[in-house]
């Protein structure tokens, strides 16, 4: 078995939906093509207290940034929030290139896309977010000549999304670990984006194994 977590920063006033379709997915690990990977989901925060989400969710977090290894991690996720311009969260951008170097995938949406911008992280690659307008409040953004207008963008290891698109977001993360099938994810975007019955069938017969 293949157990490697999946970390997501939590932080006050978290965007509850942004992270939800993909945590729910890796987490269970349900309709994985390969039902011996395991990628359990944990929570890490700048520190050991508790965080409240937009939604007025308590959250207690696993682990603080500082206990955080690339070696051990199958993904690093940044959801949004209205929180992210506190210098408390620094630590976890840092994380952000030593994740990167180490060839883990980084997954930001929404206003973490911006804090991602203001440490200086998309200047050199495509890169997509809620609005161009929106990155070029940031003091440190350069790269304005790489903006992708899409719901997701992926270059390399980094994955980022508009806060309006969680379900393009989840795709695109899903699409980068490989977890599912080709087939699987494709009835189970549909399913999510159109709600068409077939979609649903074709999902349950993609994951149909022999007993």
């Amino acid at each position: 078995m293949t157990v490697r977590n999946v970390y997501l920063y939590v932080l006050d006033t978290m965007a509850d939906w942004e992270p939800g379709y993909v945590i729910a997915e890796l987490n269970t690990g349900r309709y994985f093509a390969d039902r011996e990977q395991r990628r359990p989901v944990r929570t890490v925060a700048a520190t050991a207290d508790p965080v409240r989400t937009l939604g007025g969710v308590p959250i207690t977090p696993d682990l603080i940034v500082d206990d955080l290894d690339p070696a051990d991690a199958a993904l690093l996720l940044l959801p949004g929030a209205d929180t992210w311009a506190e210098t408390k969260h620094k630590p976890v951008l840092d994380a952000v290139s030593a994740f990167l170097d180490a060839g883990v995938p980084v997954a930001a949406i929404c206003g973490a896309t911006g804090a991602l911008a203001s440490a200086g992280l998309l200047n050199d690659r495509p890169h997509t977010s809620n609005a161009l307008q929106y990155l070029q409040f940031q003091e440190e953004y350069r790269g304005a000549a790489h903006y992708v207008d899409a719901p997701a963008v992926t270059d390399g290891d980094l994955i980022t999304g508009a806060g309006t698109a969680p379900l393009e977001f989840a795709k695109e993360v899903l699409t980068k670990l490989d977890v599912f099938s080709p087939s699987t994810l494709d009835a189970w975007y549909q399913l999510h984006k159109t709600s068409a019955p077939q979609h649903f069938y074709a999902l349950m017969q993609s994951i149909d194994r022999p007993a």
